[in-house]
């Protein structure tokens, strides 16, 4: 049940003194069913860190189009620094000072950080790019966020935090008074997670409003001044962070406690079913040796940006090693085929779902089923057999959407992700699966449910290997813990014998 509105804790004093630079107003928002966003209120004040958290599905995102003009709302009022708009455009919210950051990047890879940061808005003179104006006017807006990057780097070879700042830094130069970040350290860990978190804090600090939409609740709590918390399209929680704990908050999201410990698992564990041997890919991985049994987790566990992020393209097929051997069931498996891996049962879910996985495009019963239909190769298609083998997976893996077949698009995360698994993993001709950061940009309902498919995976007998920079997941899931740290693998430990302390100064390098 959604709690009254006039129950609610308000912001404190302090906070209300300070100017609003977005205030909602009776925000409604219909698809022609259930209402997505029902009388949605609340503020977010000049040079505070607004945190907007929901479960998948809550409404943030429908929440946030509206309020950047991509979206019309059913009806309400935005109010920005004061100027009051019914009929909100992207135009409109650029113009007010609205801008947003989303999880999936804008910026184009084999550019120069100054070439993404003016796109286009290059300076001209003689008919010819300026190029050092465009590098110093590049400088000059990487500077006002306190990120040194070269601006003559080209982005793909930036980290993944320095491209978050180099998206920060493109839109702070365009005059933004609001900042949207939608979840910018979800596939980052500790160490990129902070980079990002100072340059948050600083913009703050110079009276931006921030907007942080998040599913890690510990940066919640270290990061934000206010909280905002929709459920069924309903705020049910909008105080200052101080003011709550990490159950309460909890609870708003989910309408009751989540319990995230180990649970017990008796699976009886096999043979080996999948083994790399003396992996290495130049500048990314370097003598990588691993085993999993039929039946066991085990997690590679690294900060973001090392050697477990490696593990998806080589197993997948898409690339080749340098260097070493893979074995599937005592098979060598052809590298760098993904028909090959495929056809000797392993899976492989990327963390860029909709670049590796899902198919733009297409529906929801097109996705889940993409993958059985191309193993099966009939000449015709039954529509009919199709629609009725997605229904049963939507509800094998309780894939929740408003319509009866979306376009994958319109999923959130959570389910995008769901769709992904039910698309990969449903069948029996699974020997052994990667799973790379299964749970990243998912809400903490949607995360249990995931956990969940991850423990029946192994009670099926597949060899499941976890790549993860998320030490509580690891914990949670794992059989045996493998530790890289850039392109090496530093340590191995058995999960239910090691403390969240010891695992993490293993990835920081404290302790081997």
């Amino acid at each position: 049940m959604v709690p009254d509105p006039s129950t609610l804790s308000q912001p404190s004093s302090e906070a209300s003194e300070q100017r609003p630079v977005l205030s909602l107003r009776g925000i409604q928002k219909s698809f022609g069913g259930p209402l997505a966003l029902a009388d949605v209120n609340f503020d977010v004040r000049s040079g505070r860190i607004h945190a907007l958290l929901g479960m998948n599905g809550a409404g943030k995102s429908t929440l946030v189009q509206i309020i950047s003009g991509s979206l019309p709302a059913t009806s309400g009022e935005i109010v920005l620094n004061g100027a009051p708009f019914r009929t909100m455009t992207p135009r409109r919210a650029r113009s007010a000072g609205v801008a947003t950051v989303f999880q999936r990047r804008t910026l184009v890879g084999s550019l120069t950080v100054a070439e993404n940061i003016l796109m286009g808005e290059l300076p001209v003179r003689a008919g010819f790019v300026d190029w050092r104006e465009a590098h110093s006017l590049a400088g000059n807006a990487l500077a006002a966020i306190r990120a040194e990057i070269d601006p003559r780097q080209t982005v793909n070879k930036l980290g993944a935090a320095h491209q978050t700042l180099v998206e920060i830094a493109r839109e702070i130069r365009k005059g933004a008074s609001l900042l949207m970040l939608d979840e910018p350290t979800a596939a980052l860990g500790a160490v990129d997670a902070r980079i990002v978190h100072d340059v948050v804090r600083g913009l703050a600090a110079d009276g931006v409003a921030i907007i942080y939409i998040s599913h890690h609740l510990d940066e919640v709590f270290e990061l934000a001044d206010d909280v905002t918390v929709l459920r069924d399209g309903h705020v049910v929680l909008d105080v200052p962070v101080a003011s709550i704990d990490l159950k309460e908050l909890v609870r708003a999201m989910v309408g009751e406690d989540v319990r995230s410990e180990r649970r017990p698992r008796n699976n009886a564990v096999g043979e080996v079913r999948l083994e790399l041997d003396d992996i290495s890919a130049a500048g990314e991985i370097d003598g990588f040796s691993v085993a999993v049994r039929a039946g066991e987790i085990v997690a590679v566990l690294g900060p973001a940006g090392a050697a477990q992020e490696s593990l998806f393209p080589i197993l997948s097929g898409l690339s080749s090693p340098a260097s070493g051997v893979i074995e599937v069931a005592g098979e060598t498996l052809k590298q760098g085929s993904v028909r090959a891996a495929l056809r000797a049962g392993v899976r492989c879910i990327s963390v860029d779902r909709m670049g590796y996985g899902l198919i733009p495009g297409l529906s929801v019963a097109e996705n889940i089923t993409a993958l059985e239909q191309a193993i099966a190769r009939k000449a015709f298609v039954s529509w009919r057999a199709i629609s009725l083998r997605a229904r049963e997976l939507r509800e094998q893996f309780n894939v929740v959407s408003l319509h009866d077949n979306p376009a994958i698009e319109s999923l959130s995360g959570g389910n995008q992700q769901k769709v992904l698994l039910g698309k990969l993993l449903a069948n029996d001709h699974v020997v052994a699966c990667l799973l790379e950061e299964p749970t990243g940009g998912v809400d903490i309902s949607a995360k249990a449910e995931i956990h969940r498919y991850v423990e029946d995976l192994a009670s099926r007998g597949v060899a499941v290997l976890l790549a993860s920079s998320d030490v509580d997941e690891v914990l949670r899931l794992a059989d045996r813990i493998v530790v890289v740290r850039g392109t090496a693998q530093v340590a191995e430990c058995v999960a239910t014998e090691t403390t969240r302390e010891e695992l993490v100064a293993m990835v920081l390098g404290g302790q081997e």
